[in-house]
């Protein structure tokens, strides 16, 4: 496992290594591939980087089920949020995010709640977030 402040190696593995490629658990590196990649290149489960191709992308340009990103290939149109994990089990319509304020209105009539709240580029349905505070 590799401790703050470490050196990224050439070619790390395990269950947080860190180099220029990276195998593991929680990979690190310009290319990553893993259960929870972050790089510039991220294959695996959950990845997050400039390029991902997963189940969960997060990044720049991002291909997955679940893609949140600028450029994305998914296919569906919405983002699953807070799903645990998200592509097993679809996530309730109000924890729903959409690309357009339009649709997450219309969600939002459909739930029986007001208004929409933005969630970084996206939309989603209710004025306030599912179990936020007053």
């Amino acid at each position: 496992m590799s401790q703050c402040g470490d050196k990224p190696k050439r070619f790390a593995i395990g269950i947080a290594p860190l180099g220029i490629v990276a195998i593991g658990v929680v990979p690190m590196g310009v290319v990553s591939i893993g259960v929870v990649p972050m790089g510039v290149v991220s294959l695996g489960v959950v990845g997050m980087g400039v390029i991902n191709a997963c189940l969960v992308g997060m990044g720049v340009l991002v291909a997955g089920v679940n893609a949140m990103g600028l450029w994305t290939l998914s296919p569906g149109t919405a983002h699953q949020h807070h799903g645990s994990p998200a592509a097993s089990r679809p996530a309730p319509a109000a924890l729903m995010a959409y690309p357009s304020k339009t649709v997450a209105l219309q969600k939002a009539r459909e739930l029986g709640c007001s208004g929409v709240h933005a969630m970084g580029e996206l939309w989603m349905p209710c004025a306030e977030h599912p179990g936020s505070k007053p």
